[in-house]
């Protein structure tokens, strides 16, 4: 199993902006764990589903007007 954990920027006050909701629905799978936080999602599952997720998740966020995101993968 491995752990995904990412955040994506510009952080905005208040709801989420939508660099980071296009990051939070990418993350998303029927075989993942998704935990959103105020600083950071982390997501846990099967390696291949978690690398698949690290990749949309990076391309959902950039498309959609992210300036930063930074990706940590970790075995869990």
């Amino acid at each position: 199993m491995l752990v995904l954990e990412f955040t994506v920027e510009p952080f905005s006050e208040g709801a989420p902006g939508p660099h980071v909701q296009a990051a939070l629905d990418a993350a998303e799978g029927a075989d993942l764990t998704v935990e959103f936080g105020p600083f950071g999602t982390v997501v846990s599952g099967p390696d291949d589903s978690v690398l698949a997720a690290a990749d949309r998740v990076g391309r959902a966020a950039v498309a959609a007007g992210a300036t930063q995101v930074s990706i940590r993968v970790t075995r869990g």
